[in-house]
Protein backbone atom coordinates (compact mmCIF):
# COMPACT_ATOMS: atom_id res chain seq x y z
CA UNK A 1 0.00 0.00 0.00
CA UNK A 2 2.06 2.96 1.22
CA UNK A 3 5.22 1.14 2.29
CA UNK A 4 4.64 2.07 5.93
CA UNK A 5 6.27 -0.71 7.95
CA UNK A 6 4.19 0.27 10.98
CA UNK A 7 0.97 -0.76 9.30
CA UNK A 8 -0.92 -4.02 8.85
CA UNK A 9 -3.94 -4.98 6.77
CA UNK A 10 -7.02 -6.70 8.13
CA UNK A 11 -7.38 -8.62 4.89
CA UNK A 12 -7.02 -8.24 1.15
CA UNK A 13 -10.21 -7.89 -0.85
CA UNK A 14 -8.14 -7.77 -4.06
CA UNK A 15 -6.62 -4.37 -4.87
CA UNK A 16 -8.02 -2.23 -7.63
CA UNK A 17 -5.02 -2.95 -9.82
CA UNK A 18 -5.65 -6.72 -9.97
CA UNK A 19 -9.40 -6.94 -9.65
CA UNK A 20 -11.90 -7.50 -12.43
CA UNK A 21 -14.22 -5.13 -10.57
CA UNK A 22 -13.73 -1.37 -10.55
CA UNK A 23 -11.91 0.17 -7.60
CA UNK A 24 -12.21 -2.68 -5.12
CA UNK A 25 -10.04 -1.41 -2.25
CA UNK A 26 -7.73 -3.31 -0.01
CA UNK A 27 -8.83 -3.56 3.59
CA UNK A 28 -11.88 -5.28 4.99
CA UNK A 29 -13.12 -8.64 3.74
CA UNK A 30 -16.24 -7.83 1.75
CA UNK A 31 -19.18 -9.58 0.18
CA UNK A 32 -18.22 -9.17 -3.48
CA UNK A 33 -21.84 -8.86 -4.55
CA UNK A 34 -22.01 -5.62 -2.57
CA UNK A 35 -18.58 -4.14 -3.31
CA UNK A 36 -19.77 -1.83 -6.08
CA UNK A 37 -22.52 -0.53 -3.76
CA UNK A 38 -20.21 -0.12 -0.78
CA UNK A 39 -17.49 1.63 -2.79
CA UNK A 40 -19.25 3.12 -5.82
CA UNK A 41 -17.43 5.29 -8.33
CA UNK A 42 -19.29 8.50 -9.13
CA UNK A 43 -19.62 9.66 -12.70
CA UNK A 44 -18.22 13.06 -13.79
CA UNK A 45 -21.79 14.33 -14.07
CA UNK A 46 -22.58 13.24 -10.49
CA UNK A 47 -19.37 14.81 -9.22
CA UNK A 48 -20.38 17.99 -11.02
CA UNK A 49 -23.62 18.11 -9.02
CA UNK A 50 -21.70 17.76 -5.75
CA UNK A 51 -19.12 20.46 -6.58
CA UNK A 52 -21.37 23.50 -5.81
CA UNK A 53 -22.01 22.13 -2.31
CA UNK A 54 -18.33 22.24 -1.28
CA UNK A 55 -14.92 23.54 -2.19
CA UNK A 56 -12.38 21.89 -4.48
CA UNK A 57 -8.84 21.89 -3.12
CA UNK A 58 -5.47 20.26 -3.63
CA UNK A 59 -4.19 17.42 -1.43
CA UNK A 60 -0.64 16.30 -0.75
CA UNK A 61 0.70 12.88 0.37
CA UNK A 62 0.76 12.52 4.16
CA UNK A 63 -1.92 15.17 4.74
CA UNK A 64 -4.49 14.04 7.32
CA UNK A 65 -7.97 15.03 6.16
CA UNK A 66 -9.42 14.16 9.56
CA UNK A 67 -8.33 12.32 12.67
CA UNK A 68 -10.04 9.55 14.59
CA UNK A 69 -12.45 11.02 17.12
CA UNK A 70 -13.23 14.27 15.29
CA UNK A 71 -16.76 15.67 15.47
CA UNK A 72 -18.65 16.90 12.39
CA UNK A 73 -15.92 15.73 10.02
CA UNK A 74 -16.34 16.86 6.40
CA UNK A 75 -17.34 14.60 3.53
CA UNK A 76 -14.72 14.22 0.78
CA UNK A 77 -15.05 13.23 -2.88
CA UNK A 78 -11.77 12.24 -4.55
CA UNK A 79 -11.44 14.04 -7.90
CA UNK A 80 -7.89 12.77 -8.46
CA UNK A 81 -5.16 11.20 -6.37
CA UNK A 82 -5.77 8.78 -3.52
CA UNK A 83 -6.56 8.61 0.21
CA UNK A 84 -6.53 5.82 2.79
CA UNK A 85 -8.62 5.04 5.86
CA UNK A 86 -6.70 3.57 8.82
CA UNK A 87 -7.54 2.63 12.37
CA UNK A 88 -4.96 3.89 14.88
CA UNK A 89 -4.78 1.66 17.94
CA UNK A 90 -3.40 4.28 20.31
CA UNK A 91 -0.49 6.74 20.38
CA UNK A 92 2.48 5.31 18.46
CA UNK A 93 0.76 1.96 17.94
CA UNK A 94 0.35 -0.07 14.77
CA UNK A 95 -2.23 1.22 12.31
CA UNK A 96 -4.74 -1.10 10.69
CA UNK A 97 -5.64 -0.42 7.09
CA UNK A 98 -9.39 -0.27 6.61
CA UNK A 99 -9.68 0.78 2.96
CA UNK A 100 -8.38 3.11 0.22
CA UNK A 101 -10.25 5.49 -2.09
CA UNK A 102 -9.35 6.55 -5.62
CA UNK A 103 -10.76 9.06 -8.08
CA UNK A 104 -14.55 9.20 -8.16
CA UNK A 105 -14.94 7.63 -4.72
CA UNK A 106 -15.95 9.27 -1.44
CA UNK A 107 -15.42 9.04 2.30
CA UNK A 108 -17.95 8.54 5.08
CA UNK A 109 -20.35 6.09 6.70
CA UNK A 110 -23.49 6.49 8.81
CA UNK A 111 -21.62 8.43 11.51
CA UNK A 112 -21.13 11.16 8.90
CA UNK A 113 -24.89 11.80 8.91
CA UNK A 114 -25.07 12.48 12.64
CA UNK A 115 -21.70 14.18 13.02
CA UNK A 116 -20.61 11.71 15.68
CA UNK A 117 -16.94 11.15 16.40
CA UNK A 118 -15.10 9.62 13.46
CA UNK A 119 -14.03 5.99 13.80
CA UNK A 120 -10.84 6.25 11.75
CA UNK A 121 -8.04 8.47 10.47
CA UNK A 122 -8.23 9.55 6.81
CA UNK A 123 -4.93 10.41 5.13
CA UNK A 124 -3.75 11.33 1.63
CA UNK A 125 -1.55 8.76 -0.17
CA UNK A 126 -1.33 10.34 -3.62
CA UNK A 127 -1.30 13.96 -4.77
CA UNK A 128 -4.52 15.20 -6.33
CA UNK A 129 -7.72 17.10 -5.67
CA UNK A 130 -10.79 16.56 -3.49
CA UNK A 131 -14.15 18.23 -3.05
CA UNK A 132 -14.60 19.02 0.66
CA UNK A 133 -18.24 19.26 1.77
CA UNK A 134 -19.26 20.14 5.33
CA UNK A 135 -21.87 17.95 7.03
CA UNK A 136 -24.79 20.35 6.71
CA UNK A 137 -24.21 20.76 2.98
CA UNK A 138 -23.91 16.98 2.62
CA UNK A 139 -27.28 16.54 4.37
CA UNK A 140 -28.80 19.16 2.06
CA UNK A 141 -27.44 17.19 -0.88
CA UNK A 142 -28.98 13.85 0.17
CA UNK A 143 -32.29 15.57 0.87
CA UNK A 144 -32.48 17.30 -2.51
CA UNK A 145 -30.81 14.94 -5.02
CA UNK A 146 -32.61 11.59 -5.14
CA UNK A 147 -30.00 9.79 -7.25
CA UNK A 148 -27.04 10.86 -5.12
CA UNK A 149 -29.09 10.25 -1.98
CA UNK A 150 -29.58 6.62 -2.95
CA UNK A 151 -25.89 6.12 -3.78
CA UNK A 152 -24.55 7.84 -0.65
CA UNK A 153 -27.07 6.46 1.84
CA UNK A 154 -26.69 2.90 0.58
CA UNK A 155 -22.89 3.13 0.73
CA UNK A 156 -22.92 4.69 4.22
CA UNK A 157 -25.24 2.02 5.62
CA UNK A 158 -23.46 -0.93 3.99
CA UNK A 159 -20.08 0.34 5.15
CA UNK A 160 -21.31 0.41 8.74
CA UNK A 161 -22.78 -3.09 8.31
CA UNK A 162 -19.38 -4.37 7.11
CA UNK A 163 -17.58 -2.68 10.01
CA UNK A 164 -19.96 -4.18 12.58
CA UNK A 165 -19.70 -7.64 11.00
CA UNK A 166 -15.90 -7.42 10.95
CA UNK A 167 -15.66 -6.03 14.49
CA UNK A 168 -13.57 -3.09 13.26
CA UNK A 169 -14.13 0.24 14.96
CA UNK A 170 -12.77 2.52 17.66
CA UNK A 171 -13.82 0.36 20.63
CA UNK A 172 -12.28 -2.66 22.33
CA UNK A 173 -14.45 -4.49 24.87
CA UNK A 174 -12.65 -6.77 27.32
CA UNK A 175 -14.95 -9.06 29.26
CA UNK A 176 -16.40 -12.48 29.86
CA UNK A 177 -19.29 -14.21 28.14
CA UNK A 178 -20.48 -15.17 31.64
CA UNK A 179 -20.60 -11.56 32.85
CA UNK A 180 -23.90 -9.65 33.03
CA UNK A 181 -21.99 -6.38 32.58
CA UNK A 182 -20.29 -7.65 29.43
CA UNK A 183 -23.64 -8.77 27.99
CA UNK A 184 -25.16 -5.35 28.72
CA UNK A 185 -22.33 -3.50 26.95
CA UNK A 186 -22.34 -5.85 23.95
CA UNK A 187 -26.07 -5.34 23.58
CA UNK A 188 -25.73 -1.55 23.95
CA UNK A 189 -23.04 -1.36 21.24
CA UNK A 190 -24.87 -3.79 18.96
CA UNK A 191 -28.23 -2.06 19.17
CA UNK A 192 -26.57 1.32 18.56
CA UNK A 193 -24.89 -0.20 15.50
CA UNK A 194 -21.42 0.67 16.78
CA UNK A 195 -18.57 -1.62 15.63
CA UNK A 196 -16.31 -3.04 18.33
CA UNK A 197 -13.69 -5.70 18.97
CA UNK A 198 -14.49 -8.17 21.74
CA UNK A 199 -11.70 -9.86 23.70
CA UNK A 200 -12.84 -12.77 25.85
CA UNK A 201 -10.91 -13.20 29.10
CA UNK A 202 -11.48 -16.95 29.08
CA UNK A 203 -10.24 -17.60 25.54
CA UNK A 204 -7.61 -15.03 24.56
CA UNK A 205 -4.11 -16.24 25.52
CA UNK A 206 -2.52 -12.79 25.14
CA UNK A 207 -5.05 -10.87 27.22
CA UNK A 208 -2.71 -10.33 30.16
CA UNK A 209 -0.33 -8.21 28.06
CA UNK A 210 -3.19 -5.90 27.11
CA UNK A 211 -4.43 -5.69 30.71
CA UNK A 212 -0.93 -4.85 31.92
CA UNK A 213 -0.47 -2.23 29.20
CA UNK A 214 -3.54 -0.33 30.39
CA UNK A 215 -3.04 -1.14 34.11
CA UNK A 216 -6.30 -3.07 34.29
CA UNK A 217 -7.00 -5.67 36.96
CA UNK A 218 -9.42 -8.54 36.40
CA UNK A 219 -11.83 -7.27 39.06
CA UNK A 220 -12.37 -4.13 36.94
CA UNK A 221 -13.83 -6.14 34.07
CA UNK A 222 -15.71 -5.44 31.84
CA UNK A 223 -13.53 -2.72 30.38
CA UNK A 224 -14.15 -0.53 27.35
CA UNK A 225 -11.19 1.10 25.60
CA UNK A 226 -12.20 4.05 23.39
CA UNK A 227 -9.93 5.08 20.53
CA UNK A 228 -7.01 3.23 22.12
CA UNK A 229 -6.61 5.93 24.78
CA UNK A 230 -9.61 6.20 27.12
CA UNK A 231 -10.12 3.28 29.52
CA UNK A 232 -13.57 2.84 31.12
CA UNK A 233 -13.74 0.29 33.93
CA UNK A 234 -17.12 -1.43 34.27
CA UNK A 235 -18.83 1.60 32.71
CA UNK A 236 -22.51 2.39 32.52
CA UNK A 237 -24.14 2.88 29.16
CA UNK A 238 -24.15 6.64 29.64
CA UNK A 239 -20.37 6.72 30.15
CA UNK A 240 -19.86 4.73 26.96
CA UNK A 241 -22.21 7.02 25.01
CA UNK A 242 -20.30 10.08 26.23
CA UNK A 243 -16.91 8.55 25.39
CA UNK A 244 -17.99 7.64 21.86
CA UNK A 245 -19.42 11.08 21.22
CA UNK A 246 -23.07 10.07 21.11
CA UNK A 247 -23.95 13.05 23.30
CA UNK A 248 -22.23 16.21 22.22
CA UNK A 249 -23.39 19.24 24.16
CA UNK A 250 -27.01 20.31 23.72
CA UNK A 251 -27.80 23.99 23.28
CA UNK A 252 -29.96 24.88 26.30
CA UNK A 253 -30.90 28.27 24.87
CA UNK A 254 -32.28 26.94 21.60
CA UNK A 255 -36.02 26.25 21.56
CA UNK A 256 -36.70 23.11 19.52
CA UNK A 257 -39.82 22.73 17.42
CA UNK A 258 -40.16 19.15 18.66
CA UNK A 259 -38.49 17.05 21.34
CA UNK A 260 -39.29 13.35 21.17
CA UNK A 261 -38.68 11.31 24.31
CA UNK A 262 -38.07 7.71 23.32
CA UNK A 263 -36.51 6.18 20.22
CA UNK A 264 -38.75 3.17 19.63
CA UNK A 265 -40.78 2.70 16.42
CA UNK A 266 -43.29 5.43 17.31
CA UNK A 267 -40.61 7.94 18.33
CA UNK A 268 -38.49 7.24 15.25
CA UNK A 269 -41.53 7.56 12.97
CA UNK A 270 -42.31 10.95 14.52
CA UNK A 271 -38.66 11.95 13.99
CA UNK A 272 -38.69 10.92 10.31
CA UNK A 273 -41.95 12.67 9.49
CA UNK A 274 -41.22 15.72 11.65
CA UNK A 275 -37.74 16.28 10.23
CA UNK A 276 -38.89 15.62 6.65
CA UNK A 277 -41.45 18.40 7.12
CA UNK A 278 -38.67 20.79 8.09
CA UNK A 279 -39.15 20.76 11.87
CA UNK A 280 -36.16 21.07 14.21
CA UNK A 281 -36.33 17.63 15.86
CA UNK A 282 -34.37 16.26 18.83
CA UNK A 283 -34.83 12.64 19.97
CA UNK A 284 -33.85 11.60 23.50
CA UNK A 285 -33.35 7.85 23.94
CA UNK A 286 -32.22 6.18 27.15
CA UNK A 287 -30.28 3.30 25.63
CA UNK A 288 -30.56 2.58 21.91
CA UNK A 289 -32.90 3.05 18.94
CA UNK A 290 -35.73 0.56 18.60
CA UNK A 291 -37.17 0.37 22.09
CA UNK A 292 -38.75 -2.95 23.04
CA UNK A 293 -39.35 -3.76 19.38
CA UNK A 294 -35.61 -3.44 18.76
CA UNK A 295 -35.06 -6.61 20.78
CA UNK A 296 -37.34 -8.71 18.55
CA UNK A 297 -35.43 -11.38 16.65
CA UNK A 298 -37.83 -11.31 13.69
CA UNK A 299 -41.04 -9.42 12.94
CA UNK A 300 -42.95 -11.22 10.19
CA UNK A 301 -46.25 -9.34 10.06
CA UNK A 302 -44.91 -5.84 9.39
CA UNK A 303 -46.17 -4.42 6.11
CA UNK A 304 -43.69 -4.64 3.24
CA UNK A 305 -41.39 -7.31 4.70
CA UNK A 306 -42.87 -10.68 3.65
CA UNK A 307 -39.80 -12.62 4.82
CA UNK A 308 -39.64 -10.69 8.09
CA UNK A 309 -37.18 -8.19 9.53
CA UNK A 310 -35.41 -8.06 12.87
CA UNK A 311 -36.40 -5.30 15.26
CA UNK A 312 -32.83 -4.03 15.32
CA UNK A 313 -32.63 -3.79 11.53
CA UNK A 314 -35.97 -1.99 11.32
CA UNK A 315 -34.86 0.47 14.01
CA UNK A 316 -31.50 1.07 12.31
CA UNK A 317 -33.18 1.86 9.00
CA UNK A 318 -35.59 4.27 10.67
CA UNK A 319 -32.76 5.94 12.58
CA UNK A 320 -30.68 6.45 9.41
CA UNK A 321 -33.77 7.83 7.70
CA UNK A 322 -34.35 10.33 10.52
CA UNK A 323 -30.70 11.40 10.35
CA UNK A 324 -30.95 11.88 6.60
CA UNK A 325 -33.67 14.48 7.15
CA UNK A 326 -31.69 16.22 9.89
CA UNK A 327 -33.18 14.86 13.12
CA UNK A 328 -30.72 14.71 16.02
CA UNK A 329 -30.56 11.88 18.57
CA UNK A 330 -28.93 11.89 21.98
CA UNK A 331 -28.47 8.78 24.15
CA UNK A 332 -29.54 10.25 27.46
CA UNK A 333 -32.34 9.66 29.95
CA UNK A 334 -35.11 12.21 30.35
CA UNK A 335 -35.81 12.58 34.08
CA UNK A 336 -38.43 15.32 34.27
CA UNK A 337 -40.89 17.33 32.22
CA UNK A 338 -41.30 20.86 33.57
CA UNK A 339 -44.90 21.28 32.54
CA UNK A 340 -45.52 24.67 34.13
CA UNK A 341 -43.05 26.28 31.72
CA UNK A 342 -43.86 27.48 28.21
CA UNK A 343 -41.93 26.62 26.11
CA UNK A 344 -41.87 23.25 27.84
CA UNK A 345 -38.59 22.11 29.40
CA UNK A 346 -37.30 18.54 29.37
CA UNK A 347 -34.64 17.86 31.98
CA UNK A 348 -32.15 15.01 31.44
CA UNK A 349 -30.08 13.07 33.96
CA UNK A 350 -26.97 15.29 33.78
CA UNK A 351 -29.10 18.34 34.64
CA UNK A 352 -29.26 19.74 31.10
CA UNK A 353 -32.56 21.46 30.31
CA UNK A 354 -33.95 21.36 26.78
CA UNK A 355 -36.64 23.78 25.63
CA UNK A 356 -39.39 22.65 23.27
CA UNK A 357 -42.45 24.12 21.61
CA UNK A 358 -43.98 20.65 21.40
CA UNK A 359 -43.17 17.31 23.01
CA UNK A 360 -43.90 13.73 21.97
CA UNK A 361 -43.73 11.16 24.76
CA UNK A 362 -42.79 7.79 23.26
CA UNK A 363 -41.19 6.14 26.27
CA UNK A 364 -42.96 2.83 25.72
CA UNK A 365 -43.41 0.08 28.25
CA UNK A 366 -41.16 -2.56 29.74
CA UNK A 367 -41.76 -6.20 30.58
CA UNK A 368 -43.21 -6.78 34.01
CA UNK A 369 -40.71 -8.47 36.31
CA UNK A 370 -42.15 -11.41 38.25
CA UNK A 371 -41.82 -11.38 42.03
CA UNK A 372 -39.02 -13.91 42.40
CA UNK A 373 -36.61 -13.79 45.31
CA UNK A 374 -33.33 -14.02 43.34
CA UNK A 375 -34.43 -12.42 40.09
CA UNK A 376 -32.11 -9.39 40.24
CA UNK A 377 -29.12 -11.63 41.03
CA UNK A 378 -29.46 -13.47 37.71
CA UNK A 379 -30.47 -10.61 35.40
CA UNK A 380 -27.94 -10.72 32.58
CA UNK A 381 -26.51 -13.96 34.00
CA UNK A 382 -29.22 -16.39 32.97
CA UNK A 383 -32.31 -14.15 32.99
CA UNK A 384 -32.90 -11.96 29.94
CA UNK A 385 -35.60 -9.58 28.70
CA UNK A 386 -34.71 -9.73 25.00
CA UNK A 387 -33.80 -12.50 22.59
CA UNK A 388 -31.30 -11.19 20.06
CA UNK A 389 -28.20 -12.73 18.50
CA UNK A 390 -26.18 -11.56 21.52
CA UNK A 391 -28.25 -13.55 24.03
CA UNK A 392 -28.66 -16.53 21.69
CA UNK A 393 -24.87 -16.94 21.52
CA UNK A 394 -24.83 -17.63 25.25
CA UNK A 395 -27.44 -20.37 25.18
CA UNK A 396 -26.90 -24.08 24.90
CA UNK A 397 -29.07 -27.01 25.91
CA UNK A 398 -32.59 -26.06 27.00
CA UNK A 399 -34.08 -22.60 27.55
CA UNK A 400 -37.29 -21.19 28.98
CA UNK A 401 -39.43 -18.44 27.45
CA UNK A 402 -42.03 -16.92 29.78
CA UNK A 403 -44.96 -15.13 28.17
CA UNK A 404 -47.77 -15.61 25.68
CA UNK A 405 -47.57 -12.49 23.50
CA UNK A 406 -46.02 -11.98 20.09
CA UNK A 407 -42.61 -11.03 21.50
CA UNK A 408 -42.47 -14.28 23.46
CA UNK A 409 -43.56 -16.24 20.39
CA UNK A 410 -40.90 -14.61 18.21
CA UNK A 411 -38.28 -15.37 20.85
CA UNK A 412 -39.32 -19.03 21.14
CA UNK A 413 -39.15 -19.60 17.38
CA UNK A 414 -35.80 -17.81 17.14
CA UNK A 415 -34.22 -19.70 20.05
CA UNK A 416 -35.47 -23.03 18.75
CA UNK A 417 -33.11 -22.61 15.79
CA UNK A 418 -29.99 -22.97 17.98
CA UNK A 419 -31.00 -24.72 21.23
CA UNK A 420 -32.03 -28.27 22.12
CA UNK A 421 -35.46 -27.38 23.46
CA UNK A 422 -37.58 -24.33 24.31
CA UNK A 423 -40.04 -24.59 27.20
CA UNK A 424 -42.72 -21.94 26.70
CA UNK A 425 -44.46 -21.11 29.98
CA UNK A 426 -47.82 -19.31 30.00
CA UNK A 427 -50.13 -18.72 32.95
CA UNK A 428 -53.29 -19.06 30.85
CA UNK A 429 -54.74 -22.05 29.01
CA UNK A 430 -53.04 -21.22 25.71
CA UNK A 431 -51.90 -18.60 23.22
CA UNK A 432 -55.03 -17.81 21.20
CA UNK A 433 -56.03 -14.68 23.12
CA UNK A 434 -52.65 -12.93 23.05
CA UNK A 435 -50.66 -14.09 20.01
CA UNK A 436 -50.94 -13.72 16.23
CA UNK A 437 -52.18 -16.84 14.49
CA UNK A 438 -49.12 -17.17 12.23
CA UNK A 439 -46.87 -17.40 15.31
CA UNK A 440 -49.14 -19.95 16.98
CA UNK A 441 -48.90 -22.13 13.88
CA UNK A 442 -45.12 -21.73 13.80
CA UNK A 443 -44.88 -22.81 17.44
CA UNK A 444 -47.20 -25.78 16.88
CA UNK A 445 -45.08 -26.89 13.91
CA UNK A 446 -41.74 -26.58 15.73
CA UNK A 447 -40.97 -29.85 17.56
CA UNK A 448 -38.33 -28.21 19.75
CA UNK A 449 -40.89 -25.88 21.37
CA UNK A 450 -42.86 -27.40 24.24
CA UNK A 451 -45.82 -25.29 25.35
CA UNK A 452 -46.62 -25.51 29.07
CA UNK A 453 -49.97 -23.84 29.85
CA UNK A 454 -51.07 -22.89 33.39
CA UNK A 455 -47.38 -22.79 34.40
CA UNK A 456 -45.25 -20.16 36.09
CA UNK A 457 -41.76 -19.98 37.56
CA UNK A 458 -41.63 -20.00 41.36
CA UNK A 459 -37.90 -20.15 42.11
CA UNK A 460 -34.48 -19.49 40.57
CA UNK A 461 -31.29 -21.05 41.94
CA UNK A 462 -27.56 -20.78 41.26
CA UNK A 463 -24.31 -19.06 42.17
CA UNK A 464 -22.82 -16.40 39.89
CA UNK A 465 -25.06 -17.70 37.08
CA UNK A 466 -28.52 -19.23 36.97
CA UNK A 467 -28.26 -23.02 37.33
CA UNK A 468 -31.78 -24.32 37.88
CA UNK A 469 -35.42 -23.29 37.68
CA UNK A 470 -38.50 -24.49 39.57
CA UNK A 471 -41.89 -24.05 37.94
CA UNK A 472 -45.41 -24.91 39.12
CA UNK A 473 -48.66 -25.82 37.39
CA UNK A 474 -51.21 -23.37 38.80
CA UNK A 475 -54.07 -25.85 38.33
CA UNK A 476 -52.63 -29.07 39.73
CA UNK A 477 -50.22 -27.38 42.15
CA UNK A 478 -47.44 -29.75 41.07
CA UNK A 479 -43.93 -28.26 40.82
CA UNK A 480 -40.82 -29.43 38.99
CA UNK A 481 -37.16 -28.43 39.13
CA UNK A 482 -35.01 -28.44 35.99
CA UNK A 483 -31.33 -27.77 35.37
CA UNK A 484 -31.92 -24.95 32.91
CA UNK A 485 -29.51 -22.02 32.80
CA UNK A 486 -31.32 -19.53 30.54
CA UNK A 487 -34.73 -17.87 31.03
CA UNK A 488 -36.28 -15.22 28.75
CA UNK A 489 -39.02 -13.19 30.45
CA UNK A 490 -41.52 -11.37 28.22
CA UNK A 491 -44.66 -10.89 30.25
CA UNK A 492 -47.07 -8.00 30.61
CA UNK A 493 -46.27 -4.33 30.16
CA UNK A 494 -45.51 -1.57 32.65
CA UNK A 495 -45.63 1.95 31.13
CA UNK A 496 -42.58 4.19 31.51
CA UNK A 497 -44.49 7.14 32.96
CA UNK A 498 -43.19 7.42 36.53
CA UNK A 499 -40.83 10.27 35.56
CA UNK A 500 -43.74 12.50 34.44
CA UNK A 501 -44.71 13.29 38.05
CA UNK A 502 -48.42 13.89 37.34
CA UNK A 503 -47.78 16.36 34.49
CA UNK A 504 -50.32 14.57 32.28
CA UNK A 505 -53.44 12.53 33.01
CA UNK A 506 -52.91 8.76 33.34
CA UNK A 507 -55.36 5.88 33.34
CA UNK A 508 -55.70 3.41 36.21
CA UNK A 509 -52.81 1.30 34.88
CA UNK A 510 -50.44 4.23 34.50
CA UNK A 511 -50.73 4.68 30.72
CA UNK A 512 -51.14 8.18 29.28
CA UNK A 513 -54.66 9.28 28.34
CA UNK A 514 -55.00 11.16 25.06
CA UNK A 515 -57.61 12.78 22.83
CA UNK A 516 -61.18 11.51 23.28
CA UNK A 517 -60.14 9.34 26.25
CA UNK A 518 -59.60 12.49 28.31
CA UNK A 519 -62.69 13.16 30.41
CA UNK A 520 -64.01 16.65 31.26
CA UNK A 521 -62.74 15.99 34.80
CA UNK A 522 -59.23 15.27 33.46
CA UNK A 523 -59.21 18.53 31.48
CA UNK A 524 -60.59 20.51 34.37
CA UNK A 525 -57.96 19.13 36.76
CA UNK A 526 -55.24 19.97 34.22
CA UNK A 527 -56.65 23.49 33.71
CA UNK A 528 -56.93 22.96 29.95
CA UNK A 529 -56.58 26.52 28.61
CA UNK A 530 -57.88 26.25 25.04
CA UNK A 531 -61.33 26.51 23.52
CA UNK A 532 -60.67 23.49 21.31
CA UNK A 533 -60.64 19.90 22.59
CA UNK A 534 -57.34 17.95 22.65
CA UNK A 535 -56.25 16.50 19.32
CA UNK A 536 -56.34 12.74 18.76
CA UNK A 537 -52.95 11.91 20.37
CA UNK A 538 -52.66 15.01 22.56
CA UNK A 539 -52.40 14.69 26.32
CA UNK A 540 -53.98 16.92 28.96
CA UNK A 541 -51.15 19.39 28.26
CA UNK A 542 -51.56 21.38 25.02
CA UNK A 543 -48.75 20.57 22.61
CA UNK A 544 -47.64 17.47 24.50
CA UNK A 545 -48.50 14.22 22.73
CA UNK A 546 -48.16 10.51 23.53
CA UNK A 547 -47.64 7.73 20.99
CA UNK A 548 -46.85 4.03 21.02
CA UNK A 549 -46.98 1.59 23.92
CA UNK A 550 -46.95 4.32 26.59
CA UNK A 551 -50.36 5.57 25.43
CA UNK A 552 -53.54 4.16 26.90
CA UNK A 553 -55.54 2.21 24.32
CA UNK A 554 -52.56 1.67 22.04
CA UNK A 555 -52.63 -1.55 20.02
CA UNK A 556 -49.39 -3.35 20.85
CA UNK A 557 -48.12 -3.79 17.31
CA UNK A 558 -45.10 -2.23 15.61
CA UNK A 559 -47.19 -1.03 12.67
CA UNK A 560 -49.61 0.71 15.05
CA UNK A 561 -46.71 2.46 16.81
CA UNK A 562 -45.26 3.64 13.49
CA UNK A 563 -48.68 4.86 12.41
CA UNK A 564 -49.18 6.91 15.56
CA UNK A 565 -45.69 8.39 15.27
CA UNK A 566 -46.34 9.46 11.69
CA UNK A 567 -49.78 11.01 12.11
CA UNK A 568 -48.88 12.90 15.29
CA UNK A 569 -46.74 15.27 13.20
CA UNK A 570 -49.85 16.66 11.48
CA UNK A 571 -51.25 17.68 14.88
CA UNK A 572 -47.89 19.12 15.95
CA UNK A 573 -47.90 21.38 12.88
CA UNK A 574 -51.35 22.65 13.87
CA UNK A 575 -50.13 23.43 17.39
CA UNK A 576 -47.09 25.28 16.07
CA UNK A 577 -49.39 27.42 13.93
CA UNK A 578 -51.71 28.29 16.83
Amino acid sequence: MSGNSNKKEISDAGGAENSPMNNIPKGLTLTRAHVEQIFPKLTPEQIGRITPHGQTRAIEPGEVLYEQGEIDAPFFVVVSGGIEVVRPLGPGAVETLVTVYGSGQFTGEVGTLSGRRTLFRVRVTKQGKVIEVDRQQMLALVQSDSELSQILMRAFILRRVELVASGVGDVVLIGSTHSAGTLRIKEFLMRNGHPYTFIDLEHDPDIQDLLDNFHITTNEIPVVICRGTVVLRNPGNQQIADCLGFNESIDQIQVRDLVIIGGGPSGLAAAVYGASEGLDVLVLETSSPGGQAGSSSRIENYLGFPTGISGQELAARAYHQAQKFGAVMRIVKATRLLCDNKPYVVEVENGTRIQAQTVVIATGAEYRRPELEKLSLFEGAGVYYSATFVEAQLCDGEVIVVGGGNAAGQAAVFLAETTERVHMLVRSAGLVESMSRYLIRRIEETPKILLRPHTEIVALEGGDHLESVRWRNNQSGESEEHKIRHVFIMTGATPNTHWLDRCVALDTKGFIKTGPDLSPENLSAAHWPLARQPYLLETSLPGVFAVGDVRGGNIKRVASAVGEGSIVVSFIQKVLQE
